[in-house]
């Protein structure tokens, strides 16, 4: 898991919260070159430095993450008088799509943590048991690099080889084979070796102040879309599915709200995601509420259909448990889920690796916040002595019986839009 000599029993963490004064700029406490960072609505936690990542090699599942995260909380010394969300002894994650994919889930526990949430800041140092100096303090404030802009072009999906597939999956679904598969196709290009990815960072964090900004292991990016949130025994979380772009004045913007809304295309995808999830949820709950229809949620360059869930937990599940459980759901895979995952595999040309996936953190009770890694891009890993480091996105559309391979390519190209203008 990490260079720390191998113990025969796992090793005991310590994690030391204080309160400290408002913290202003949270983003600028993590490292420019592999920034580890979380935001929504002006709450924020970066972290610095690392004690513990698990994953190191392809194929360790959620499972097993969750599982030794359980046991390494269980024996963890946690002082935390600040008590809020995020605080305490907290680990950042990002898991990938498909299981079989050469991109490995990673569970990274920092060294220090800078927090911000509801008006109140505050720092925690983590290690092991023995070690000493673990005193709560801010590390090194460090300033931002300067502007830079990647290039990107089409990746292995091109736009026409994207249409194809798409009819391909409309002839799969007409078959009987399955009810709905969503199709992703990809961007690729470079950055500047030496890039401050906080400016992308930042980039998103500005832009979509109400998405879940995130920077997991070079995975950056602005999601919409909460895959599950566990604090204090209440589970949410939000289902989207259904787009429509929008409109260019503000009578072709309620247009378009109103067309998406009374779409029976977009209204069938979104039923099969909330049916979906709210099948995979209960058995964990005692209580679980949805809406009978959704909601049309405005994001600066796209209206979505949304659900939002509620639910009380009924057994000792904790977040990771719950993502491990979802994970992926039928918004960005499809149903059956099995099925539309091999689907996936034989239509799309690439590896996903973490687009699609789940980014967030967890704590030490196994409350956690976790998002759906859409609007987002992978980059690196760097070559050292190279003049640029590689980078890739992705969008996808869900694909049901009476999708249009037109129609379906021009929402992702909407889709593409936050990660791409970041980019530039």
């Amino acid at each position: 898991m990490s260079s720390r000599p191998a113990h025969t029993a796992p090793p005991r963490l310590r994690s030391i919260t204080r309160e400290i004064e408002a913290v202003e700029d949270v983003l600028a406490y993590t490292p420019g070159y592999d920034p580890l960072f979380w935001s929504r609505r002006g709450d924020a936690m970066a972290g610095f430095g690392s004690v513990l990542s698990f994953g190191a090699r392809p194929g360790v599942g959620i499972a097993q993450i969750a599982a030794t995260w359980r046991t390494l909380s269980a024996a963890a010394s946690v002082d935390d008088p600040v008590g809020v969300p995020g605080s305490g002894l907290v680990a950042f994650g990002a898991f990938v799509f498909d299981p079989r994919s050469a991109r490995r889930n990673t569970l990274i526990v920092p060294d220090t943590i800078v927090g911000r949430r509801g008006g109140r800041s505050w720092v925690t140092r983590i290690g092991y048991v023995d070690a000493e100096g673990l005193e709560p303090e801010l590390p090194p404030r460090t300033p931002f690099g300067p502007h830079w802009s990647a290039t990107l072009g089409p990746g292995a999906m091109t736009p026409e080889g994207y249409m194809n597939a798409v009819a391909d999956a409309v002839e799969a679904i007409r078959a009987r084979r399955l009810d709905k598969v969503v199709l992703a196709r990809d961007l690729v290009g470079t950055i500047p070796a030496g890039s401050d990815l906080r400016r992308l960072v930042r980039e998103l964090m500005t832009g979509y102040p109400d998405c879940w900004t995130f920077a997991v292991d070079g995975t950056i990016g602005a999601s919409p879309e909460t895959l599950v949130s566990v604090a204090h025994g209440t589970v949410t979380a939000r289902v989207l599915a259904g787009t429509s772009a929008r409109g260019a004045d503000a009578d072709a913007d309620a247009a378009a709200s109103l067309a998406l809304a009374t779409s029976s295309k977009n209204q069938d995808e979104h039923r099969f995601a909330v049916r979906s999830l709210l099948d995979t949820l209960r058995p964990h709950t005692s209580a679980l509420a949805a809406a009978d229809e959704p909601f049309t949620l405005k994001l600066p360059n796209v209206w979505h259909l949304a659900t939002d869930v509620e639910g009380t937990l009924g057994d000792a599940s904790s977040a990771l448990d719950l993502v491990q459980a979802l994970h992926p759901t039928a918004a960005v895979g499809g149903t059956p889920r099995a099925v539309a995952i091999d689907e996936i595999q034989r239509l799309e040309p690439f590896d996903r690796g973490r687009y699609a996936g789940a980014v967030g953190w967890t704590d030490a009770a196994g409350d956690g916040e976790w998002a759906v890694a859409l609007r987002c891009a992978q980059v690196g890993p760097a070559v050292v002595g190279a003049p640029t480091i590689p980078v890739v996105a992705h969008a996808g559309a869900g694909i049901v019986v009476d999708s249009d391979p037109e129609s379906e390519l021009l929402e992702t190209r909407v889709k593409f839009r936050p990660i791409v203008d970041a980019l530039a």
